[in-house]
């Protein structure tokens, strides 16, 4: 191979490369990254393939755009690196708008509205938030959960923060008795507390926390997807999805 013809094998190789997030935008598929175990928001059906709330509404923007979506599984932090690289379009987890994520992330218009809560053993001494002081509270690794626990540790007395990769690895481990609480978004686990007995929400608390579709920053597809959201909130799209996967209507005033 000559000199010649080995640089413009590699010239048109690093072109590709470059091209790879336009070509894949040419051809109409959206890439979405998301948490594999959070339930009802995404989870792996019985056929391998991804559903829940989250996963119906980024798919029917998706639509509305003239797109179909190729969701991948990632762990929960993973996500904002894959966001941030362009390895995918959207990142979907029931991920809560904060203005510190806006420094490196952009975000769709809100869609649901959230509360934090305490989850406990419904047969422990853990009523409140009060009674962990001193205690092991246990955290979802980089949610706003984790968040607020490390800015209200000295002020609510937890003995220690324990980070959990997973929101299965923490539940179980409160089941346990590894953690005495968890700190977590409230829909999450009133949903795995169905399946999961003994497990309760003993206190909610209000942050004002809503979620919305984090996209790569600046992402040229923000403003179409918000366009998308908007009308499938005035045609009933988006109140039809909620009640599908929660089982009432939205309340009124919601995202």
């Amino acid at each position: 191979m000559s000199f010649t013809r080995r640089n413009l094998l590699i010239l048109a190789a690093a072109i590709g490369i470059a091209a790879g997030p336009t070509a894949a935008l040419a051809e109409g598929v959206l890439n979405v990254g998301s948490y594999p175990n959070n339930p009802p928001f995404e989870f792996k059906g019985e056929s391998g393939a991804f559903e829940g709330f989250e996963v119906d509404i980024v798919t029917e923007a998706a639509k509305r755009v003239g797109m179909t979506v190729d969701i991948q599984g990632l762990d929960f932090q993973p996500l904002f690196a894959a966001t941030s690289s362009g390895r995918i379009d959207v990142a979907i987890s029931s991920i809560t708008i904060t203005k510190e994520r806006l420094g490196s992330q952009s975000f769709t218009q809100p869609y649901y509205d959230a509360d934090m809560g305490v989850a406990a053993t419904t047969a422990g001494a853990i009523k409140g938030l009060a009674d962990l002081k001193g205690k092991v509270v246990g955290v979802l690794s980089g949610s706003t959960g984790d968040k607020w626990a490390k800015e209200n540790q000295a002020a609510q007395g937890f003995g220690e923060i324990k980070g959990y990769n997973t929101q299965q690895e923490v539940l179980l481990d409160l089941a346990a008795g590894r953690v005495d609480g968890v700190v977590s978004d409230v829909p999450g686990m009133e949903y795995a507390f169905t399946k999961m007995k003994g497990l309760a929400v003993v206190e909610r608390i209000k942050t004002g926390e809503q979620y919305g579709l984090m996209m790569t920053k600046d992402h040229p597809l923000l403003g179409k997807i918000n366009d998308a959201l908007t009308a499938m909130k005035k045609d009933g799209a988006l109140g039809a999805i909620h009640k599908k996967w929660f089982g009432t209507d939205a309340p009124a005033g919601s995202s």
